[in-house]
């Protein structure tokens, strides 16, 4: 009779493990996902950054041309 409560208490444990085991899994698996979303927010960010810079280079470029083109203007009495 002991050998049988053993047996069942040492069946318990091993159910036990097995769905410890199964959840270090799932969060080992939650963990990575998790990292490739940071990883993602962060070069998302970065591409953002990117174009804005793009955006405000190519707003400087077309005051100069702006200046120039009204420069040109004064000059041939247009304005």
């Amino acid at each position: 009779m002991t050998d049988n409560v053993e047996n069942l208490v040492l069946e318990h444990l091993r159910a036990l493990r097995a769905g410890q085991d199964r959840i270090e899994h799932k969060l080992a698996e939650m963990s990575n996902r998790l990292t490739s979303l940071e990883t993602g927010m962060i070069r998302s960010r970065s591409e953002n950054l990117s174009t804005l810079e793009d955006v405000y280079r190519q707003q400087g470029v077309i005051d100069r041309i702006n200046d120039r083109l009204e420069r040109v203007e004064r000059r041939l009495e247009l304005i």
